[in-house]
């Protein structure tokens, strides 16, 4: 337990902590509850990019079939060897409510970019197709990152709280008790002398008066 000097400056020190500890749960329970409120609206646009994300798989794995049945394979891997890659990769870093959170952002090639004259409609369905499967695969890595982000300040959050409401402050109420109840018994002590001290002066006042 940590020694503390039972003095009134230190009841004041200690009541000064109470106060601090106790607005930092105020801003840390309205940092949660933000946090929260964020956390379940992420969830509602995670779910729909989890969707588009499926969706646009099927697409493109059907107009890849369709590519391959119609303009034959070798069309396919033609258009995918000369095929641009990805241009200006970048990833910044938003603040939400003292989070760090990554987005990436990716420009693509345009459809039917760097594809030979020959290739056919098919072919070139399936490049778009799987352009759009790229970029709903980069949101749903945006947004789910953003989420596990957000929930583990949820929980780093939550455990500040309860630090604060079941360790720290009853440990500054107790020291404060503590120190009251010394302050007090100190008090009654100097009652006490001073009236023992108030007692024998009046008797020597009238021992003296009678001689």
């Amino acid at each position: 337990m940590e020694q503390i000097s039972p003095t009134r400056m230190t009841l004041l020190q200690k009541r000064s902590q109470l106060q601090l500890a106790s607005k930092g749960v105020d801003l840390l329970k309205k940092k949660r509850d933000a946090l929260v409120g964020e956390f379940f609206a992420l969830v509602h646009e995670t779910l729909d990019a989890r969707k588009k994300l499926e969706a646009a798989a099927k697409d493109a794995y059907f107009a890849l079939f369709l590519a391959k049945a119609f303009d034959g394979p070798e069309a396919v891997d033609a258009l995918a060897v000369g095929m641009p890659t990805v241009s200006n990769v970048s990833a910044e870093v938003e603040n939400v409510w003292g989070t760090k959170v990554p987005r990436i952002s990716a420009e693509w090639p345009p459809a039917g970019a760097a594809s030979p004259i020959a290739t056919g409609g098919q072919t070139l369905k399936a490049q778009e197709a799987f352009r759009r499967f790229a970029e709903a695969l980069v949101e749903v890595a945006n947004t789910e990152t953003r989420l596990r982000r957000i929930g583990e300040e949820i929980k780093k959050t939550t455990r500040r709280v309860n630090a604060l409401e079941q360790v720290v402050i009853p440990g500054v109420l107790h020291q404060m008790r503590f120190i009251k109840l010394v302050l007090e018994q100190r008090e009654r002590e100097d009652t006490f002398r001073l009236k023992r001290i108030k007692a024998k002066s009046e008797k020597e006042e009238k021992q003296a008066a009678s001689a």
